[in-house]
């Protein structure tokens, strides 16, 4: 089976470790990251796309699964509305399909547990080092999205959650071929329960051939739109606005 490249390993190829070790003084500062960072991501980006926007995520067994599985970020929302809705099982609760949409809609947790089902085990790579494989049960993202007919001018899917940080609430974002991959669903169990409160409920995404922090969690909205630029501060992201995250984490 093909191997899809990683940023390391392209970088690598490149000569760019190199680069990165005779310059450690200026790792941190943005013209570095945007002139060296900035440019390997846009190369594993495109890479991705020539040769494997269609390669599946390595699945696992049963057997293989991690006997813990942290939680990560934010693990219980401040926000009045979705602690009602918690209270009440989410029975009350619905997902926003809207923005370059023919028709939006709006799903209740029930329709989407009703709708055909996908179950993957993956593992989940963090950013901050860890990683855990578990078992995911969900709508795949591009059912929702064909009931909801995109537009021609549809290219992003922005994910606007319940959760937040220092009042702003959390957001992320995908592009259209993620958001029509086999694998990228939106789960609402996790190990063959409900997906608890810590690891997202009652919605989360799950887009397997990304790092840990594009895996939103307490998803409320699905915007679909033609660009990034009004979303933040523009980049795509809540990490990748505030502290420098590559928009695109393809491993």
């Amino acid at each position: 089976m093909s191997r899809l490249l990683t940023r390391r390993s392209v970088l690598t190829g490149l000569g760019f470790s190199a680069i990165i070790g005779g310059t450690a003084g200026l790792a941190f500062s943005p013209a570095f990251r945007d002139l060296i960072l900035g440019s390997g991501e846009k190369l594993s980006y495109q890479t991705h796309r020539l040769i494997g926007r269609n390669a599946l995520a390595p699945e696992f067994t049963e057997a293989q699964m991690s006997p813990d599985f942290r939680t990560n970020g934010n693990t219980m929302p401040n926000s009045s509305d979705y602690q009602r809705h918690m209270e009440t099982g989410f029975a009350n609760w619905q997902l926003q399909v809207d923005g370059l949409v023919v028709s939006p809609k709006a799903f209740s947790l029930s329709a989407l547990q009703a709708m055909p089902s996908r179950t993957q085990i993956t593992r989940h790579d963090c950013v901050e080092g860890w990683s855990a494989i578990g078992k995911w049960k969900g709508v795949q993202l591009s059912t929702l999205l064909s009931q909801a007919t995109l537009l021609p001018a549809a290219r992003y899917m922005v994910l606007h959650c319940a959760d937040d940080f220092g009042g702003e609430s959390y957001y992320e974002s995908i592009d259209l071929v993620d958001a029509l991959h086999p694998q990228t669903i939106l789960a609402y169990a996790m190990n063959d329960a409900p997906l608890t409160v810590g690891h997202g409920a009652p919605l989360r995404l799950r887009v397997e051939r990304q790092l840990g922090y594009k895996q939103a969690k307490y998803v409320m909205r699905i915007e679909v739109t033609s660009t990034l630029a009004s979303i933040g501060l523009g980049k795509g992201g809540y990490w990748e606005d505030q502290i420098g995250y590559d928009w695109y984490a393809g491993i």
